[in-house]
């Protein structure tokens, strides 16, 4: 009997824990630290810094069940999704990983006994083939004598993408630095299936299918392009998991693995269809693995980035909803099916599916309005379409007007055999996109490409003064050795107690100082390992090497210490009050507001606000202590501690706890006790996006002027209605009562009035055909 995928999934982990291995959890598809990804695409996307040497954790060796997605950006499968055997927006990376621990020989002999193992995949061996690029003699070695593969079935690929070192064999992190030869494995499906092996013209065809990706990360590629051997060379290999399920289940389309054929049947089931065939269950079947992981990883619909990119992937799965028949909302019932699926990878999904729910459905609904009229424009524009491709304008209309992404536009047009301007779509949208810069005002964010290769050690958690050596300079994204009087630049310091902005906590701002020279700090970034201090000279000249007074501004930071601990009280009291199903979405912790976005599919109710204000302020006066703990992350989570949405975390974590009431994870600066804070007062509740709730909330002085202001308004309002704060209400109610008895003997003089006119009139009257009527002559016109 085969295995299932999810037994396949944990048949990997196990394996390689077994070699000695750190089994680590996936970490979101929205990636952290990482501004040219727009969604975790490979397992190695957690690890890129540790494989910079920017990060180091406590093992060498690391293997993970890595979500991904590929939609958008660089990686687009979206267009092929549905229609090959092996495209999806989502899938599940396995992957293995050696941190300078072993290399080529033990990477090769490890999969080759996963792969053949009787006590694990137990492959055929003479259905296996292998690449290696054409210079690695180490590698092809390896296969040939260590593991006895034929030289037939060893195949050398070498510079095939007009470059040297662009190869489908040689993998590249970017235009410089770590990469290196890579070895790929392929299963052969056999002679009645078409296609030919690696290399071959026929290469293309689906009978040897890529299973497995081995990466040496040996060479470190330099501006110049000459590669330079790296000190202590790594491996990155990665296997797609429903790829080697489908090899496993004897199948070969990754759509006829257990997984998506339960998949498969829920959409049936909701959208009415009955042709299982139908290319449309595949595409909604797939759809809604990549919907359902983005929302519960953060991400909602937009207009930009990675919100467009769901949006576009939501509206296809509808429209494909839409051509199986389907009556109603049906995208968001398939979230339960899915985690029923995907078993032990599903607990995140699970923990939120309410809210996934009720986000897809909602978009679902929206999209429903436009949906029947913009497919009702695009079959006029083209039935009168000249040939057979569709103008960029028009499809640019159909997105701006009706909200179809061009990719749906495209699949409409490809039923037809008729292509899309996909350029003249791009330039139509670039022109949008420019009239929206020059409407903002913004310009480019040179902070975003400082690249800093140090670190820096935060030590602002005990300390709010200390001196520091400036270790690297940068004036307007580009590094420096020195600056002078009136220059804006970012300074980096080998130790600082400024903390830079994280976890939804704004950046410090004070001065660093020296003999000579000030320079004014007004917001505090991390540049990777490094902390960048942002701000201008006001007075002297400062250079690489230095010696600097780092003085935090105390008084702001312990405003945003009241603030981030209230904070964590708020998010533990709303749990309580509205349920469990409530995470957060996004936070904003500064000097004069907190602010905390969390999922909840409607308006609180003033009672619900009441409640909550009231249970943060119950544990204020508890004066609890409020204790920071260093544990590993897996104890921290058997622990109940919350993580935050967006945030990296290493395998050791700091735990923040207030007393029995709140355990989160957290890196941010926050109060000793909790009566430090004062008092906390909630000034706005409002929504931000759908199933998602937005509280702006105030604390110690803040919510003391807050609470001041608004009696002064009371005691205003009061004395215009000469009362007092006491019988505010009496008098306003009075006020009312009087307005409302005003208003209906308005109403009654208009109707007198009005009946009087009347009969004015009608005694004034003449008949048309001439005769006086009796009364005074008059004439109508």
């Amino acid at each position: 009997m085969s295995k299932s995928t999810a037994e396949i999934r944990q048949a990997f982990l196990d394996f390689f824990h077994s070699k000695g291995h750190q089994v680590v959890a996936s970490s979101s598809l929205v990636p952290n630290n990482d501004p040219t990804l727009l969604f975790t695409n490979a397992g190695m996307n957690q690890f890129k810094d540790v494989f910079l040497g920017l990060d180091k954790r406590n093992y060498s060796r690391a293997t993970t069940s890595q979500r991904c997605v590929r939609a958008g950006g660089k990686h687009n499968d979206l267009e092929n999704v549905g229609y090959t055997a092996r495209h999806h927006t989502f899938f599940e990376m396995l992957g293995n990983f050696s941190f300078g621990d072993y290399f080529k020989h033990d990477a090769i002999q490890f999969a080759w006994e996963l792969l053949t193992g009787e006590n694990w995949f137990a492959l055929p061996k003479e259905r296996l083939w292998v690449t290696v690029y054409e210079t690695d003699d180490e590698a092809y070695g390896i296969w040939e004598k260590e593991v006895g593969i034929p030289r037939e079935r060893i195949i050398r690929i070498g510079d095939n993408k007009g470059a040297p070192y662009a190869s489908d064999n040689f993998w590249q992190m970017g235009d410089t630095g770590p990469c290196g030869p890579c070895t790929e494995i392929f299963y052969d499906h056999g002679d009645h299936i078409w296609g030919g092996p690696p290399g071959s013209p026929e290469e293309d065809g689906d009978r040897y299918i890529e299973i497995w990706n081995i990466v040496f990360m040996q060479f470190n590629r330099q501006a110049d392009g000459t590669m330079e051997p790296l000190p202590k060379p790594s491996v990155d290999t990665g296997m797609g998991l429903e790829r080697i399920a489908a090899v496993l289940q004897h199948v070969n389309s990754n759509y006829e693995i257990d997984l998506f054929r339960t998949l498969i049947e829920a959409v049936a089931k909701v959208t009415g269809a009955t042709d299982l065939s139908n290319k449309s269950l595949r595409v909604i079947a797939d759809h809604i693995r990549s919907c359902a992981f983005l929302v519960a990883d953060g991400v909602l619909p937009s207009n930009e980035n990675r919100g467009y990119v769901l949006r576009r992937i939501i509206r296809r799965a509808v429209r494909h909803g839409n051509m199986l028949g389907a009556k109603e909302t049906f995208f968001y019932k398939l979230v339960g099916p899915l985690i029923e699926v995907m078993g032990s990878a599903g607990e995140e999904l699970k923990r939120q599916q309410a809210q996934v729910e009720q986000v897809l459905k909602t978009e679902e609904e929206q999209f429903a309005r436009t949906l029947e009229r913009g497919l009702a424009l695009l079959d006029e524009e083209l039935a009168k379409l000249q040939g057979d491709t569709l103008d960029g304008e028009t499809a640019f209309r159909l997105y701006d007007t009706y909200g179809f992404p061009v990719d749906l536009t495209a699949d409409v047009c490809r039923e037809r055999d008729i292509k899309v301007d996909e350029a003249g779509f791009e330039t139509a949208m670039e022109e949008q996109r420019r009239r929206a810069r020059e409407a903002s005002g913004f310009g480019a964010d040179y902070n975003a490409m400082i690249r800093v290769d140090s670190a820096s050690e935060f030590k602002g958690y005990d300390h709010l003064e200390l001196n520091g050596k400036v270790t690297a300079l940068f004036v307007d994204g580009k590094a420096v050795e020195a600056i002078n009087a009136g220059q804006e630049a970012v300074v980096v310091l080998d130790q600082t107690p400024f903390y830079a902005e994280s976890g939804g906590q704004v950046g410090d701002k004070g001065e660093l100082k020296g003999v000579g020279f000030t320079f004014a700090v007004n917001d505090t970034q991390k540049y990777g390992q490094a902390i960048g201090h942002l701000g201008k000279l006001s007075a002297g000249a400062l250079k690489v090497g230095d010696v600097v007074q780092a003085d935090v501004d105390e008084a702001r930071r312990a405003r945003i210490r009241l603030n981030h601990s209230a904070t964590h009280l708020m998010h533990a009291a709303l749990r309580q009050v509205l349920g469990a199903h409530v995470a957060q979405k996004g936070s904003l912790v500064s000097d004069k507001v907190l602010r905390f976005d969390f999922s909840h599919n409607e308006a609180m109710k003033p009672s619900e606000i009441r409640e909550v204000e009231d249970l943060v302020n119950a544990q204020i006066r508890r004066n609890l202590p409020i204790e920071t703990h260093i544990m590993e992350l897996e104890a921290a989570k058997a622990k109940g501690a919350m993580a935050l949405f967006g945030e990296k975390y290493d395998e050791r974590v700091r735990v923040l706890s207030m007393g029995d009431f709140s355990t989160e994870l957290c890196g941010g600066t926050h109060a000793r006790r909790t009566g430090d804070i004062g008092l906390f007062r909630i000034i706005s509740e409002s929504g931000t996006a759908a199933g998602v709730r937005r509280i702006e909330a105030v604390t110690g002085e803040g919510a003391m002027a807050t609470v001041h202001a608004q009696s002064d308004r009371l005691n205003d309002i009061a004395h215009l209605l000469k009362g007092d704060s006491q019988n505010l209400g009496d008098k306003v109610r009075a006020v009312l009562e009087r307005s409302r008895q005003l208003e209906k003997e308005l109403q009654q003089l208009k109707d007198q009035a009005a009946a009087q006119e009347s009969a004015n009139l009608s005694s004034k009257a003449v008949d048309l055909n001439g005769r006086e009527a009796p009364g005074q002559r008059a004439c109508w016109r």
